[in-house]
């Protein structure tokens, strides 16, 4: 069942007199390559949207119109990533946080409350509040997440159509079967990030290696005979 979110939480956070209450969630963080996105939303309490979910329990179809309304129904959004190079650089849950305090300090106005997915935002003056599954219960990180995924799925597309080899705009960058082999195959691209290697990844690499090196020795043992 595709649970819809709800302002429950935003709702009583206004209740307290914050007036300003925003959603941020993060995509991209399982990936092997591109950019780690984040979301920030602040929804119009006046303006209910119909329909927020979690993106990943929607259809790429709901995403992209639920997408266009979330633009033009809330009362500010933005959406911040981090690119592979820095991904590398300070590790992955470090650039989802970057990620995510990107995308709160591009809103404008500025929240009086975040809340975030999961986590705590480092270096940030106002003030927070980490939801659990926060992007199914909560409506305003649910749109954060939308927002997020959106972006990144169509900056995805465009890496595929700059060097369609890896199929990116098919799995968008996570570890699937046919995006590994196309890893095995060709190597690592500028996009893909060097620090993050699932066991199916050695796992394929190791396989493509031995059956290289069988190949080899096949071919040393003919120049032999």
């Amino acid at each position: 069942m595709r649970v819809r979110a709800m302002r429950t939480i935003e709702n009583a956070c206004r209740r307290m007199g914050f007036v300003r209450v925003a959603g941020v969630d993060e995509v991209g963080r399982g990936c092997l390559a591109g950019p780690v996105m984040a979301g920030a939303v602040v929804l119009n309490p006046d303006r209910a949207i119909a329909g927020l979910r979690d993106s990943k329990m929607l259809s790429a179809q709901a995403r992209d119109r639920l997408f266009d309304v979330i633009q033009s129904e809330a009362s500010a959004w933005s959406v911040a990533e981090v690119e592979p190079v820095e991904i590398d650089e300070v590790n992955i849950h470090q650039a989802s946080l970057q990620a995510m305090r990107k995308a709160v300090l591009a809103l404008d106005p500025l929240p009086d409350l975040v809340l975030v997915d999961a986590f705590r935002i480092p270096d940030l003056w106002m003030a927070q509040r980490r939801v659990i599954h926060g992007d199914r219960r909560c409506s305003s990180i649910a749109a954060a997440s939308i927002m997020a995924k959106v972006t990144r799925d169509r900056c995805m597309q465009r890496l595929h159509e700059t060097d369609p080899r890896y199929g990116f705009d098919r799995h968008k960058g996570y570890a699937t079967a046919d995006h590994l082999e196309a890893v095995a195959r060709f190597g690592y691209s500028p996009v893909h990030r060097r620090s993050f290697r699932p066991p199916s990844l050695f796992d394929v690499l190791e396989v493509a290696d031995i059956g290289l090196r069988t190949d080899n020795a096949l071919h040393s043992d003919e120049s032999l005979e």
